[in-house]
């Protein structure tokens, strides 16, 4: 069970976001261990509560980040099980970003990313509350120069669950070098995407790409 914690979380105005608006009124506070401890992540009772019709106009955005899907906790303990000493990690949509502080945790140089400024405001707190050291940043998948070249091992946890996010994908995770790991629930455009790689199931419902 969490609990409610009284404080809100405020972030930067960005286009789309009415001004003056709260974050949200209370946050929930969820125990779980991970990569041998044991953490509290702060996220929001409900999502739908987040949603901004002014966004959603700009950009249908909506915030599916807020949400602790099965799929970032079933990816972190695969992550979590990995040596990753000193190996470069980016989060693609990272949302809470559970599997970044599970590769935090392993030792590596962690770089979590989501084009929600909320999301990473989020992270970036709840990474500090737990003493874990990594970068988060806003980044696009359009903004492929922004990622800071090739990396060791990218990670993404649900991130088909539309079809401009399967072609986009497609586009940039060539460009990043590594190795993927994808954990991938069963969305409607996973079968064709899931096609264009050499793909190996490592987990329930986790693929390593290549």
């Amino acid at each position: 069970m969490g609990c409610l914690l009284g404080s809100p979380l405020r972030t930067a105005a960005r286009p789309g976001r009415r001004r003056g608006r709260s974050l949200r009124c209370a946050l929930i506070e969820e125990r779980l261990e991970l990569a041998g401890r044991e953490l509290t992540i702060l996220r929001p009772p409900s999502a739908d509560d987040l949603i901004d019709e002014d966004a959603f106009d700009e950009e249908e955005f909506l915030p599916y980040w807020a949400e602790l899907w099965p799929s970032g906790v079933a990816l972190a303990h695969v992550v979590a099980g990995l040596e990753l000493a000193g190996s470069r990690v980016l989060e693609l949509g990272a949302g809470l970003g559970l599997p970044s502080v599970a590769a935090a945790l392993r030792g590596a140089d962690v770089l979590a990313t989501d084009w929600a400024d909320d999301a990473v405001a989020l992270l970036r707190e709840n990474a500090e509350r737990n003493g874990i050291a990594l970068q988060a940043k806003v980044v696009r998948w359009d903004e492929p120069e922004r990622l800071d070249g090739r990396w060791d091992l990218v990670l993404g946890a649900d991130l088909l669950y539309e079809q401009r996010n399967a072609e986009a994908l497609l586009d940039l995770l060539p460009r990043l070098g590594g190795e993927i790991l994808l954990a991938e629930p069963g969305r409607p455009f996973a079968r064709d995407f899931l096609s264009r790689w050499d793909v190996d199931e490592v987990a329930d419902r986790v693929y390593r790409l290549r």
